[in-house]
Order: structure tokens, then C-alpha cells, then sequence
């Protein structure tokens, strides 16, 4: 068996075992805060996660709790820790129902929602006067769901796996699986993100796992993108495709996130500036670092690690590197870092 067979066989073992894990119960994850509203926003609990919080959509998560305090900066040209929190915030809130979604993205400011559905691939874009948030959904077969979509589920696995690369502009190449879920909206969102440019909107782009993949893609191909933040993103596409890559992209990777060592290296490379959230919480930067780069040690998240499983309420570890994928996590994490940036600044 060639290395590269024995790549691909990985990354399938390990996408089956993000699908398996997907289909916990149907309750939400319990991420609660020490104040709501308050004058001087505080930070979030970090979840002791069961093997049920796995996956979303947490619809009892508070999204965008402070943002009348952390405010989006529509024009940055350089990183914003606050942009990052609203955007993992968005790419979270993206895996939940449209009229779920749609009143979170309300109620934070962005009172238009436009939701973009076809068979694997979803996005919500969420605007306001100045600015326009596009959201990708991530892979159904991460979801949790009351009844199973097995269509949808099937879909996104065969978008997961589908790892041969096909021709993309000015010579590059990139992940086809990829390419093919970017293709079934953007007839449609292509037009949409026009017409919000012309009247002034900064367009940016977000998404989590495989919606990472498909808002790089899509900044790509629109090109007048004002930003691009990505949560756990698997690669993309080829060296080429990196050497053509121009958008402003920061990409985020939780400790030892599995998902961002995928499609195996070599053939394909990641894009974007790495923010490394380590095991403290810190936000790094890690020029080069081509996939996860911190290896999981023994005790390293000690009870954040524990999940019990299923009604048995037996004792479980699951791998750090199938935790730390959990998208609201991410955000957890990037607002703790925000408040504790601001409160040394004070």
C-alpha cells in the first residue's frame, strides 16, 4: 500500500468516526455565562463536554451575547479579535434551521438573512447596511439531528471523501468535493453578494470543517472580499492554489483539531494566516504550519476532555483531536481571549 493510499484510508477512518459521533441525543449543549448583558462583558464557562454536546446545532447557546459592547468592524484590513469572535459566532449559529438562525442573526443587528439551500451545501448571509456576514455550513454528517437527514448526511460524506483534485483558475487545482457544493449556490449567491456590494456592504466570509473549505473557495472566486475567517478548516487546494490565494484569511485552529490535517499533506497545502488557540487559551501565531500542530498529551484538558457515554453514564475519552473540532467551541474560546486582550489593556 503507497503512503498516499494509506492517507486516504486515515482521513476516511477519521471522517467516520466525526459521522458516528455526530448522532448523539437530541439536546443541546449547556454553555452558560457569568453575567448577561453586563457593563463589563465577562467570559464564557468552557463546556465539560458529554458525548451528546458533540455536535450541533447548541441551540441554547447564547450567540452574539455582548455584541452591542464588542461591535463588528466592518472595514478592518488587519486581524480583529472581535471580528474573529463574531465570525466563529456566525459559522456556529450557520449549522442551526433557518428560522433558528435568522432570529440570532436579527437580533445582533444584521436584520437581513438570506439562507442558500441545496442538497450539501448551505450558507446563510446575514447584512446590514455596512456589512454582509457569509456563513457556510459545515458537513450534515457533523450535525446532530433528531432524525437523521440520511440524504443530506450521504451527500456531505461523498463532498468529505470526494479528495481528487480538479482545475480551478489560473492553473491551480483544488479539493473536487469542494468545488462541486460551491457550484450548487452560487448561481444564486453570486448575484445576491453583488447587489449587497453596490450598496455599500463589506462582504465577509466564514464557515466551519467543510464550510471553512467552501468560504475560502468562495472568497477565491468573488475576490472582492473585505476578510475571510475559517474555523477548523481541512485544505483546500494545491501549491498553486496557494501561490494565486490573495484574500486576507486568518484560520483557526483549535489544539489538535483533526479536520485541519485533512485532505493529507503534500498534494494539497493549506492557505490563510494560522491562529493557533493552544491549551491555555492563548491565540498564536504559527507561520508555516501546514495542519494540526499540537500533539494531545496525557491529562492535557483533564475533565474538559471527559464525555460520558450514551445512558450508561459510563466513563469515556475521546480523542482531544475530535473535541477540539466542536465549532462553539471556538468561539468560547476566542471570546475568553477577547475579554482577557481587553482587561490587560485596562
Amino acid at each position: 500500500m503507497t503512503d498516499w493510499t494509506s492517507d486516504i484510508l486515515r482521513s476516511i477512518c477519521m471522517l467516520l468516526l466525526v459521522a458516528f459521533s455526530g448522532y448523539g441525543s437530541v439536546s443541546a449543549a449547556m454553555i452558560s455565562t457569568e453575567g448577561h448583558m453586563h457593563p463589563r462583558p465577562l467570559k464564557k464557562e468552557v463546556p465539560t463536554l458529554k458525548l451528546k454536546d458533540l455536535a450541533p446545532p447548541f441551540l441554547e447557546y447564547a450567540y452574539f451575547e455582548g455584541h452591542d459592547l464588542r461591535p463588528f468592524v466592518p472595514d478592518a484590513s488587519t486581524f480583529s479579535l472581535v471580528n474573529a469572535w463574531w465570525l466563529a459566532e456566525a459559522a456556529t449559529l450557520a449549522y442551526a434551521d433557518e428560522d433558528f438562525a435568522a432570529r440570532r442573526f436579527k437580533a445582533a443587528g444584521l436584520d437581513e438573512v438570506r439562507f442558500f439551500n441545496q442538497r450539501s451545501t448551505q450558507c446563510y448571509v446575514a447584512s446590514n447596511r455596512q456589512v454582509a456576514l457569509v456563513a457556510f455550513r459545515g458537513s450534515e454528517v457533523w450535525k446532530r439531528r433528531g432524525r437523521p437527514d440520511e440524504p443530506i448526511a450521504v451527500a456531505d460524506f461523498m463532498t468529505n471523501v470526494n479528495v481528487w483534485l480538479t482545475d480551478w483558475t489560473n492553473g491551480a487545482k483544488v479539493h473536487r468535493g469542494f468545488k462541486s457544493a460551491l457550484e450548487e449556490v452560487w448561481d444564486d449567491l453570486l448575484p445576491y453578494l453583488k447587489a449587497l456590494q453596490d450598496r455599500g456592504c463589506r462582504i465577509w466570509m466564514t464557515g466551519h470543517s467543510l464550510g471553512a473549505a467552501l468560504a475560502t473557495l468562495a472568497a477565491d472566486r468573488y475576490g472582492e472580499v473585505q476578510g475571510v475567517y475559517t474555523f477548523g478548516s481541512p485544505r483546500v487546494g494545491n501549491s498553486r492554489f496557494k501561490e494565486r490565494y490573495a484574500i486576507r484569511t486568518h484560520r483557526f485552529v483549535n489544539g489538535s483539531d483533526m479536520v485541519t490535517g485533512l485532505p493529507p499533506a503534500g498534494f494539497y497545502v493549506h492557505v490563510g494566516e494560522l491562529k493557533l488557540i493552544d491549551r491555555e487559551g492563548r491565540i498564536l501565531d504559527r507561520p508555516g504550519a501546514d495542519g494540526p500542530v499540537m500533539a494531545a498529551s496525557e491529562g492535557e484538558r483533564g475533565e474538559k476532555a471527559a464525555v460520558e457515554n450514551g445512558p450508561l453514564k459510563t466513563p469515556a475519552f475521546m480523542p482531544d483531536a475530535v473535541i477540539d473540532h466542536v465549532p462553539v467551541l471556538y468561539a468560547v474560546m476566542i471570546w475568553n481571549r477577547l475579554i482577557d486582550d481587553r482587561s490587560d489593556a485596562e
